[in-house]
């Protein structure tokens, strides 16, 4: 088969074969334009991974990198068929949702004494035992609990039987370098392999394992075996919220018929057009954004090679989650899979 296209260039074929979503140059400039005060406020750096999200590791450390590893491995699908019937996890004191209820889940498991983040533990793992580890403060269970057990276990014996059991000798192998850690993720774990077909092009998203680079990155804040001279290059990750984001702030537009079909609250599948333009719209459109803001930075003599996809995707990610009002005439694509 055909190597696919990267996430970015992935991205920019999408976006100029698109017949449904559209990047609006305008609005991008805009955006860019807004997102000069947040970087003169330090709200968009590397030190926010770990300082605005409290359940993150705060180590630096192979326990560190492998907490990131198994939350990473089952960062999927979190989104509810109804406000009203959500999961939540309480850790604490606190109840989380979506993403968080994961990493609360998985603390909590640590806290009771359960190796959550050992690969011999995992490799090997019972539904009731993962059960157990992300049962729901709620009636509302996560979804998608066999596909979890089995993307685990395959992750975890992965390791086992090539990176002596470690998600950090992955990362070594790597010299440190984000792209070769991205081609070690994909090529050995299938569960990361989120490609498709567009137009007759293989074309490649790697959400999940783009993050897992970021994440890494993040986690070990870009020393050492973490220093990716090259993180740069990995773009946002496309998912359901940032791409809400984007319309409502105006950088990309959805036609009337997927409009529609979004307030309607249809299905889409995974590797449907629709669906694939709304994901590479969203890569290019925050590749964009990336350039003219760092073209304005430059104008302003400040330093522009801190800010990246990465550090943007977290910005949107938090703006999407902060804003959830203002979000709420913008309906999500909903799609049920192990990829996102």
């Amino acid at each position: 088969m055909e190597t696919p296209l990267s996430p970015r260039e992935s991205g920019k074929f999408i976006a100029e074969n698109s017949q449904d979503v559209f990047i609006d140059l305008e609005g991008v400039k805009n955006v860019a334009e807004m997102l000069v005060t947040k970087v003169a406020n330090k709200e968009i750096t590397l030190a926010g991974w770990k300082s605005l999200h409290e359940l993150n590791p705060q180590a630096i450390d192979e326990d560190a990198v492998n907490w990131v590893f198994v939350a990473d491995t089952l960062n999927f699908s979190f989104w509810s068929e109804t406000d009203e019937h959500k999961c939540l996890v309480k850790y604490k004191g606190k109840m989380y949702s979506g993403y968080w209820a994961l990493c609360a889940a998985m603390n909590r498991a640590l806290d009771e004494g359960i190796p959550i983040t050992d690969a011999s533990y995992y490799a090997t793992i019972t539904l009731d035992q993962l059960k157990h580890v992300l049962r729901s403060d709620t009636d509302v269970p996560l979804p998608l609990i066999e596909e979890r057990l089995q993307v685990l276990r395959e992750a975890g014996n992965i390791l086992l039987e090539k990176f002596g059991g470690s998600y950090l000798n992955c990362v070594k192998k790597c010299e440190k370098s984000a792209q070769k850690l991205l081609q070690v993720v994909v090529e050995n774990f299938p569960s990361y392999r989120d490609e498709a077909t567009f137009l007759g092009k293989r074309v490649a998203f790697y959400k999940r394992a783009q993050i897992l680079v970021a994440d890494t990155w993040c986690v070990l804040e870009g020393k050492g075996d973490g220093c990716f001279s090259d993180i740069s290059t990995v773009t946002m990750f496309a998912d359901y919220r940032i791409p809400q984001a984007l319309v409502q702030l105006g950088a990309m537009r959805y036609s009337e018929e997927l409009m529609k079909k979004l307030k309607d609250g249809g299905m889409f599948q995974n590797r449907d057009q629709q669906e694939m333009e709304i994901r590479g719209c969203s890569i290019w459109c925050v590749e964009l954004i990336c350039k003219h803001l760092a073209e304005l930075l430059e104008k302003k003599g400040w330093k522009s090679k801190n800010i990246n996809p990465v550090l943007l995707d977290h910005y949107f990610w938090d703006y999407a989650r902060d804003h959830r009002e203002a979000l709420k005439d913008i309906p999500f694509h909903r799609t049920r899979c192990i990829y996102y």
